[in-house]
Parts: C-alpha cells; sequence; structure tokens
C-alpha cells in the first residue's frame, strides 16, 4: 500500500483495483511481449496480473485503511496529502484520519519489510539468469533479464530511502494531527 500513489485514494475501491491491476497488467505483459514475442502469452500475463495485482492491491489498502471507504471523497484526498506531504490538515475534524492513514502507511512500510530478504534472493536469482541469458539467449529475453534485474537493484536501493521519506513526512502530518486533537479535547474539557 506505500508504494500505491496518494492520488489512487482519490478513487473508490473498485476503480482502485481497475487502475492498479491495468497497470500492472500492462507492464509485466509487456514484458512477456519483449521476451518471448507471444501476444497470447502476454494477453494471459495481463489477465491474470490485472485480475490478481488489482484486487490484492484494493483489498490490503481497505484493510490498512479501512475508514477512507466510509470518508466523502474530498475529505479522504485532502488526508492522504496532507499526510503524504507532512503537513497539518486544515480541518480539525480529519486530525483522526491523519492518524489513522499514517498509521496504516507505518504497518504496510512494516510488513514490506519482512519480505526485504526475499526480494534479495530473487535479485540475485534474476541476476544469475539474466547473465544467462545474455550468454545463451536471444536479444529480447537479454533485455527483459536485466530490465527486471534494474527493476529489483532500484526497490532495494531506491525504494528504501524514498520510503523512509514518506514515512518521515507521515510521521509530522501525525504529530501535527495528535497536537490538533489534544487542543480540540482540552477545549472541550475547558483546559486551556
Amino acid at each position: 500500500m506505500i508504494l500505491v500513489p496518494g492520488w489512487l485514494w482519490q478513487r473508490g475501491a473498485v476503480s482502485r483495483a481497475v487502475a492498479v491491476g491495468l497497470a500492472a497488467g500492462v507492464f509485466f505483459g509487456a514484458f512477456v511481449l519483449v521476451e518471448s514475442g507471444s501476444w497470447a502469452g502476454a494477453a494471459v500475463v495481463f489477465v491474470v496480473l490485472s485480475l490478481f495485482c488489482g484486487i490484492r492491491t484494493a483489498r490490503r489498502m481497505d484493510r490498512i485503511w479501512p475508514a477512507a471507504k466510509d470518508m466523502p471523497y474530498a475529505d479522504r484526498v485532502a488526508v492522504v496529502r496532507a499526510t503524504r506531504h507532512g503537513e497539518a490538515v486544515d480541518d480539525p475534524r480529519l486530525a483522526p484520519s491523519v492518524v489513522a492513514y499514517a498509521d496504516g502507511l507505518h504497518r504496510a512500510a512494516e510488513d514490506d519489510r519482512l519480505h526485504r530478504p526475499l526480494v534479495l534472493l530473487v535479485t540475485a536469482l534474476a541476476v544469475a539468469l539474466a547473465v544467462y541469458d545474455t550468454l545463451t539467449g536471444e536479444t529480447g529475453e537479454t533485455v527483459v533479464s536485466w530490465l527486471v534485474v534494474v527493476l529489483l537493484l532500484a526497490d532495494l536501493m531506491w525504494w528504501p530511502r524514498r520510503r523512509e521519506r514518506l514515512l518521515a513526512r507521515a510521521g509530522r502530518a501525525e504529530a501535527s494531527a495528535l497536537r490538533m486533537t489534544d487542543t480540540d479535547r482540552g477545549r472541550a474539557t475547558g483546559d486551556t
């Protein structure tokens, strides 16, 4: 969920599933087409991964931040924007939602960290396959194999820094929302 762009929260669950699913299907279907030259193989990968990635991502997004489905579009967009930018939300009634979304981002990041050893293993296997394809394969296979290696290396080196910056901004927004909530609670009880 942490990798999913913030603008996807502007959509409902079905629209999120379609957007993510289509992107994944086209991306991986293109890899299959370049590597094998098979339109049928690319179509199968497109359909299977579109359905799998779309449904999985939408379900995970709903599980990580369940309150989002009951929020009006404008409120959901304001919460996501403020949290991802590390800013205070303008509307005090949205402060609890900022806290919930930031917490969801942190939980999703922790889930992703548990998968890092698997990504390392897959990267090592991808490098071995790319070397093998370079020595014995056709041009399409070689190109796709090295593109996969580049993507996996980006996931290992670029994404963790990007994720940490996003989590730091979410932490700032969460702290601001908690202060706003404490201030409102103090006003309600007359402690200010």
